[in-house]
């Protein structure tokens, strides 16, 4: 089991990893929360459509290149989404992004992970919300972030990787912001860095 981590928490990608970190995944699950009474006065019914998406920033903050649901890998193919999910049934990650860090073009100094709610539903409809990083090459889970206690928002800025001396930073940032889709969510995104 990796580090689990609160909101803006870091740990090093590199250290966490034992033979040097060069691929990992950033997952996202979620499950419909239970709608009861009072869920179904305020609106909780129908599936919930999260999205994670990926943003790529250069050392000046600028936006490099973004890889969500509609544009699911980066040009060079080293950043991957796996496909949108619309409802968050199954167990596990719900989506993911594969990312190649050893291939990364040397512009890339932040990476930025997000999730909005497409339909508009706020997360306190949603149970059981998490984002995580895996190393690819052991399957073995370096860190995970709770996101299931982030209220009545439609956005949110999971994590972020950052270089730090040719090795990668992972934080948890957990901040709350409105937003459906990744094009949203790029301002709040660059303001975290």
């Amino acid at each position: 089991m990796g580090v689990s981590l609160q909101k803006s928490q870091s740990v090093s990608l590199a250290k966490a990893a034992q033979n040097g970190l060069s691929q990992i995944s950033l997952g996202v699950g979620w499950d419909v929360a239970k709608k009861g009474f009072f869920g179904a006065l305020l609106g909780g019914s129908g599936d919930i459509d999260l999205d994670a998406s990926c943003l790529t920033f250069d050392a000046d903050k600028t936006v490099l290149e973004s890889v969500w649901f509609g544009k699911l890998t980066n040009a060079s193919g080293t950043i991957r989404h796996s496909g949108d999910n619309l409802t968050g049934e199954g167990d596990g990650d719900d989506e993911s992004i594969a990312i190649e860090l050893d291939r990364l073009d040397a512009k890339v100094e932040y990476i930025v992970l997000t999730v909005n709610s497409f339909r508009g539903q706020t997360f306190d409809k949603v149970a059981n919300a998490f984002g995580r990083v895996v190393d690819k090459r052991s399957g073995k889970e370096l860190a995970r972030f709770d996101i299931s206690d982030s209220g009545s928002h439609t956005g949110l800025i999971l994590a972020s990787l950052s270089r730090n001396g040719g090795q990668w930073d992972f934080k948890a940032i957990g901040e709350r912001t409105g937003g459906r889709t990744v094009q949203d969510l790029t301002a709040p995104a660059r303001a975290i860095l």
